[in-house]
């Protein structure tokens, strides 16, 4: 038994009744559900009605209005914390009745906090260490909104992260970049209470987070986190920093279960009736289940509309700039793309197609970025220490600083899971499009944050190069074998693995307009010759899989590729047809997109009624669905080697010859 109480507080008897509101509800609602985690909203609800009474700038009847503060639970599990402070400020779509179906099918008020589920919900958390990340690209989009609009923006970032948050290792990939580029108003505040599910966090980890902190750049400040007049004083002094500011809060978990409080029991568990009767004893809440006194959610509710002069204010900032400011920030803002950038991409393609350059797809990515980069004003590039290898980098793309804000080049530094939740946070602040690159093979790295993109519908865009055996002496560390298989099983996300400069481009020109999902662009290091020689302003791409290259006779067989084995596929239809073999080569640059095709489409393109064979650097999974059981695949179901890429492909026997002998054995 935990005998230690609630603490003496000098706080005022509004604020003691309003945290109490968040861990009445809170337990609740887990009680309700039989499910879900009442520690965390019961330690932190006297940070939480500090922040939000006293410093967070939100306005609830203007959910989206763009200078709002954001705020972000990275301790996801938490969610209860979240969702009371919604009810009770006053958003439309959290009413008592989703909290009162907290966890159940349908409601609001799902087990972690999910991105489009209510109003006020910044971002899905849960993985924990990715809501802080996440919170940092927010405070990196506030800082490069505001180099450009400096006269309607001004907003801060605060993140409630706990100790698991901090444990994982992308918190240091977060702490360190925001430290870096001087993320001054980006405010963290701790659940500095000492407990894990295993039990008290001295198990596992011993680190002194002052002194990690401080050394990536931060401030640092420690609380008491039930003391709501420290808390204020803390998060005012962050506030004026020039560096992010992380405030220890030292509570206690399950603040007010006189048994359970204090304890690993009360992180993940529901209190049980006789302990939340004894918790209303203890922190001297008489009410009924899920029961808030009008009193008290009236003092709620005025801090809720108290934004509403705020975002009135920014309102009339907007309207006074300059007619071609205000449609420059609508613009940034909105889904769509400019105009003429469709033209400009059609006479690109017109171009390379008399030109017939053989470049690697990485190549043509970045040609195809200098036509992008220069009609689409909001695209932030990256890389994570990879500039010169991914090429993601043109001529418009000045870099980022901290110092200049003003460029649209970000160096991430060799994060490549910090970098994908960064540009996670910047596409869910909006007024940018983010694309970064690292090595096809360190999806492994990113993965986590690469579902969240997809989970939550933004537009992020990953160039991952040197995407298969073809980069060669590299070896089998950095060549991806497994990777396109296991990338095309995230729902919602596009996998392109274009097979040249044209269809590069058109790869590009999809995933810009795919607004509610994410894009990998999976790019060759190794130099591809041109397959697409006839010039289409169509996008043929955007079929996902197309007949590239008839057949000259009466068809008998039909070869799959993508990427750089579309000119395999291609020569192993050459050969074959001079043996009197009717072959058609299909290029395949999207599962995904081939997937949407209507079924006289799929079939027309599939030709069940032709002997089949797949090629592609790559493992097998997944290829059925084009081949059939019978057809064949020609590709790599192993760990590759460290050689010459030409070298490589032969001795894995990924080769036209292989190509035609698989068909050959099927005819």
């Amino acid at each position: 038994m935990n005998t230690n109480g609630p603490r003496p507080s000098s706080n005022p008897t509004q604020h003691n009744d309003m945290a109490n509101a968040i861990r009445a509800l809170s337990m609740d609602a887990v009680q309700a559900a039989n499910s879900g985690h009442p520690g965390m909203p019961m330690g932190m609800a006297d940070v939480a009605t500090v922040l939000f009474s006293k410093f967070l700038k939100f306005d609830p009847a203007k959910p989206n209005w763009p200078d709002r503060d954001r705020f972000v639970l990275s301790a996801g599990h938490g969610s209860m914390l979240l969702y009371s402070l919604l009810y009770l400020t006053g958003y439309k779509d959290m009413t008592l009745e989703e909290i009162r179906n907290f966890r159940q099918l349908g409601a609001k008020t799902a087990g972690h906090p999910e991105y489009g589920h209510a109003s006020g919900i910044e971002t899905t958390t849960g993985p924990l260490g990715q809501g802080l990340a996440m919170a940092v690209g927010m405070a990196l989009a506030e800082r490069l909104q505001a180099a450009r609009f400096k006269d309607i923006t001004d907003h801060y970032t605060y993140v409630i992260a706990g100790d698991g948050c901090l444990m994982e290792g992308i918190s240091q990939e977060a702490i360190s970049f925001a430290g870096h580029l001087k993320l001054n108003k980006l405010i963290v505040l701790w659940d500095d209470n000492s407990i894990s599910i295993d039990g008290s966090t001295d198990l596992a980890v011993s680190e002194s987070q002052e002194r990690r902190f401080e050394a990536a750049g931060w401030d640092f400040r420690a609380v008491d986190g039930h003391n709501a007049a420290e808390i204020e004083a803390a998060i005012a002094a962050a506030r004026e920093t020039d560096k992010p500011s992380l405030i220890a809060c030292r509570t206690t978990i399950g603040f007010g279960a006189p048994n359970k409080q204090g304890t690993s029991g009360v992180h993940g568990s529901p209190l049980g009736d006789e302990e939340i009767a004894l918790a209303r004893k203890e922190l001297g809440w008489p009410h009924a289940p899920f029961e808030i006194p009008t009193a008290i959610l009236d003092k709620w509710r005025t801090v809720g509309t108290r934004g509403a002069r705020h975002s009135a204010a920014w309102e009339e900032a907007l309207a006074a700039l300059p007619a071609d400011q205000q449609a420059a920030f609508q613009d940034a803002l909105s889904d769509s793309l400019p105009s003429a950038l469709d033209d400009a991409i059609i006479a690109y393609k017109r171009r390379i197609s008399e030109e017939a350059p053989a470049w690697a797809t990485r190549k043509s990515s970045q040609e195809a970025l200098k036509v992008i980069n220069e009609h689409v004003p909001t695209t932030i590039g990256g890389s994570a220490d990879l500039t010169g290898s991914n090429l993601t980098q043109t001529p418009q793309m000045t870099p980022v600083s901290a110092d200049d804000f003003s460029g649209r080049y970000v160096y991430y530094g060799v994060r490549e899971f910090g970098m994908a939740a960064f540009m996670n946070g910047m596409a869910l602040h909006r007024g940018f499009i983010p694309y970064g690159g690292t090595f096809m093979v360190f999806t492994d790295y990113a993965r986590p944050a690469i579902r969240l993109s997809a989970l939550m519908e933004q537009r992020v865009i990953y160039v991952m190069t040197h995407d298969s055996i073809g980069l060669g002496e590299d070896g089998p560390t950095h060549q991806p074998v497994e990777h396109l298989a296991a990338l095309r099983a995230i729902p919602n996300l596009q996998v392109f693995r274009p097979a040249d400069a044209i269809e590069t481009m058109e790869c590009w020109q999809l995933a810009l307009a795919a607004t509610k999902t994410p894009s990998i662009l999976s790019l060759s290091r190794q130099n591809a010759d041109l397959v697409r020689k006839a010039h289409t302003a169509e996008n043929l791409s955007a079929r996902g899989a197309y007949e590239l290259a008839p057949a000259n006779l009466e068809v008998k067989v039909t070869l799959f590729a993508s990427g750089t084995e579309v000119g395999l596929a291609l020569a192993a239809q050459k050969a074959l047809e001079s043996d009197g073999i009717g072959t058609r080569v299909v290029s395949v640059p999207s599962w995904e997109l081939f997937e949407k095709q209507d079924d006289a489409y799929k079939l027309e393109t599939i030709r069940p009624d032709t002997v089949r064979v797949a090629v592609e650097a790559g493992c097998s999974m997944g290829w059925e669905r084009f081949t059939g059981e019978a057809g064949a695949f020609v590709g790599i179901n192993s760990f590759g080697a460290s050689a010459p890429a030409e070298a490589l492909y032969k001795h894995f026997g990924i080769t036209a010859e292989a190509v035609v002998a698989a068909a050959k054995a099927r005819l």
